[in-house]
């Protein structure tokens, strides 16, 4: 009887590794949903791969740092492709510490078409703005031999409904004199209000 009870406790200790693996697999991964002036969009949020990252963007939504802020920038990379970006825009009584930098070598995660990543200047410095790719952007990934930044930027989630809204987004009139070196020419005039973020209910 012993040596079968020690058999199974050996069994449950090899096992409860995959067995965890599976109940997180099986746990639907929490969203945001984001009513804009431009309608709403869903992100579907990695608190697995990205935990860092993940984490972060939902205090910002828990803390509602994002309700009333905008989506202010739209770059098009290409004809419906490129992307766009929103957040509190360095605005200091919304903006939290800087975060670690989790780049897509470490979530493997990519920056497909729909993701969802940090904005950021040099690798930890990323707070409250993000962007969604318009089309694939492999070129944000780190450690790919042609990447705008060998870092990469941290990938944690993607949208899951209402990319059509991105679209519409990305080829909104942006201001010919607005922003600063490349980014002139980029900054939404009028801006795309965010007018709440909140979890979404499963």
């Amino acid at each position: 009887m012993m040596v079968r009870r020690a058999f199974l406790a050996l069994v449950t200790a090899l096992l409860w590794p995959a067995l965890a693996i599976a109940q997180d697999a099986s746990t639907p991964l929490p969203r945001v949903q984001m009513e804009t002036s431009a309608g709403r969009i869903v992100i579907e949020v990695e608190v697995v791969k990205a935990p860092i990252t993940a984490a972060n963007f939902l205090r910002y939504v828990d803390e509602h740092r994002l309700d009333g802020t905008t989506f202010y920038r739209a770059m098009q990379a290409a004809p419906g492709a490129g992307l766009v970006q929103g957040g509190v825009n360095n605005d200091p009584d919304r903006v939290l510490p800087p975060i670690t930098h989790e780049p897509t070598t470490v979530t493997g995660l990519s920056h497909i078409d729909g993701a969802v990543s940090m904005a950021r200047y040099a690798p930890g410095t990323a707070t409250g703005d993000f962007f969604i790719s318009v089309g694939p952007t492999p070129s944000y990934d780190a450690g790919r031999p042609f990447s705008v930044d060998p870092d990469g930027f941290a990938v944690f989630g993607r949208v899951v409904e209402g990319m059509d809204v991105v679209r519409t987004i990305l080829t909104s009139p942006t201001s010919p004199t607005e922003g600063e070196g490349f980014l002139r020419g980029q900054m939404l005039d009028p801006k795309i209000v965010i007018l709440k973020a909140s979890r979404a209910m499963p």
